[in-house]
């Protein structure tokens, strides 16, 4: 009964989380900014505002696919974002102008999670197969072994938590402060941009819950050997 509900907990959570941003911007997005700027403008004015000219913005395919390239220096804004003069849109191209900004200061956070993008890839695409092998044929080294490849992508969506509150809180504040939003829009912001932090939190509270499992479960083996 108790795994039963484990699971319905990491499955629950993250769909939870997921409705809220997508009810959240759905509700905004036809909500138009008092300023009237698209999202790739108010992510211009913001960049140009912070002296981050060699910052590109460009459009991307897909449905909130917006995200910062920190390679090619690229703030990249899905179709509705780019062109669109919502609130909602206003807040996600800030946002990410928040990551362009944080790349432009080399903020910490930012610097370790780029350098555990490699160990996250591969701990997430790789871990499992030992973890499932050490589980099955009883091989606790294996399974520790999995753990600790999955302790790396943990490690990564823990550190993505400062990356992305910090990110959210910059927007706010640039777009108040270059006239983006005004008034009672400073809330519908904010409504937007907690919901889109709460998948970030969802998704690292899953990833440890589970990690606590399986480490429940070595430990539990090795005491039987």
């Amino acid at each position: 009964m108790s795994f039963l509900i484990y699971i319905g907990l990491i499955i629950l959570i993250p769909l939870f989380a997921q409705m809220k941003v997508k009810r959240a911007y759905k509700k905004y997005s036809k909500v138009p900014s008092s300023s009237g700027m698209t999202g790739a403008q108010v992510a211009r004015r913001i960049l140009d505002q912070n002296g981050l000219y060699d910052v590109t913005v460009e459009e991307v395919g897909g449905t909130l696919s917006d995200h910062y390239d920190p390679r090619s220096k690229t703030v990249r804004l899905s179709s509705a974002n780019y062109h669109g003069h919502s609130v909602a849109g206003a807040a996600v191209a800030a946002h990410e102008v928040g990551h362009a900004m944080q790349d432009a200061e080399n903020y910490a956070p930012l610097k370790i999670r780029s350098s555990l993008v490699p160990v996250a890839s591969f701990g997430s695409n790789f871990s499992w197969i030992l973890i499932l092998i050490g589980i099955f044929a009883q091989i606790s080294g294996l399974l520790l072994l999995g753990i600790v490849f999955m302790a790396g992508a943990v490690l990564f969506q823990l550190v993505t938590l400062p990356v992305e509150f910090n990110a959210s809180s910059r927007a706010m504040e640039q777009i108040v402060s270059v006239g983006v939003i005004r008034n009672n829009e400073e809330r519908e912001t904010k409504k937007v941009l907690d919901a889109a932090a709460l998948t970030y939190v969802a998704a690292a509270l899953v990833a440890v819950l589970e990690l606590v499992r399986l480490i429940l479960i070595y430990t539990g083996m090795t005491s039987d050997e």
